[in-house]
């Protein structure tokens, strides 16, 4: 009898990237927590089924300390895919895993097999080449998004030709351009772009947002409510002008 030995089928195990929200607490966590529950109350849906990493670095904190965090978040209805910036001993089996060297989506590639056994090289000439001599790359939508739709482009850009209904949002690595008008949310400069922008033919919107900078509609002068507008950054002030 002549026995058939057969090679199991290997596991495949495949690099992915995704765009995830990075929350950063600040001491005390009450006082942020009651600024989280506000910017939630005014953004129905800001958390719901979107991956959350919780950048802790540099808190003076404990291991109870973050895991009462993590509850809290949790009974939030935010769930915490990972911990960013934690020292080892805050780390255990009941947390969330670490996460290192968190980075903008469009900059990271996942190396194939053989890649992975090369010595890293460094990035071409044309890699150091200024910003501006480079195409940025961009997204074009020409249907409505509708309630409900989000639209992820942490590459550059993103144009609405139409109008971005309530419910909706749109996410860009760049500026955010909507030549109808803006009732849902807008989050742009999401890759760390503070010199993103935010234009739209009408403002009517639930949220805006340039590198994690945000507010709600009730944060806005009732004066560019229903105008054509463009928001911008500086520091940490969120600015608005209209458009002539």
């Amino acid at each position: 009898m002549t026995a058939v030995l057969t090679q199991p089928r290997p596991i495949r195990l495949k690099g992915r990237s995704f765009l995830a929200l990075a929350l950063t607490p600040e001491l005390p966590f009450e006082d942020w927590l009651i600024r989280l529950d506000d910017l939630a109350g005014r953004s129905a849906g800001f958390f719901l089924r979107r991956p959350v990493v919780l950048d802790v670095d540099g808190l003076d904190i404990d291991r109870a300390e973050l895991r009462g965090l993590v509850e809290q978040l949790g009974r939030r209805n935010v769930r915490i895919m990972g911990i960013e910036g934690a020292r080892p001993s805050l780390m255990g089996a009941d947390l969330p895993p670490a996460m290192t060297d968190g980075r903008a989506a469009s900059d990271f590639e996942a190396p194939d097999a053989a890649q992975a056994s090369q010595p890293e090289l460094p990035p071409p000439a044309i890699q150091a080449e200024p910003q501006a001599l480079r195409a940025a790359p961009s997204l074009v939508i020409t249907d409505p998004v509708r309630s409900g739709q989000s639209i992820l482009f942490p590459e550059g850009d993103v144009t609405v030709v139409g109008s971005v209904a309530s419910g909706a949002e749109i996410v860009a690595g760049g500026s955010i351009h909507v030549y109808g008008t803006l009732r849902g949310r807008a989050m742009a400069g999401t890759t760390g772009a503070a010199s993103a922008r935010i234009f739209c033919r009408k403002l009517e919107a639930e949220l805006i947002a340039i590198d994690g900078f945000y507010r709600t509609a009730e944060d806005l002068d009732p004066d560019l409510w229903g105008r054509a507008v463009q928001i911008w950054l500086e520091g940490e002030a969120i600015k608005a002008g209209i458009l002539g």
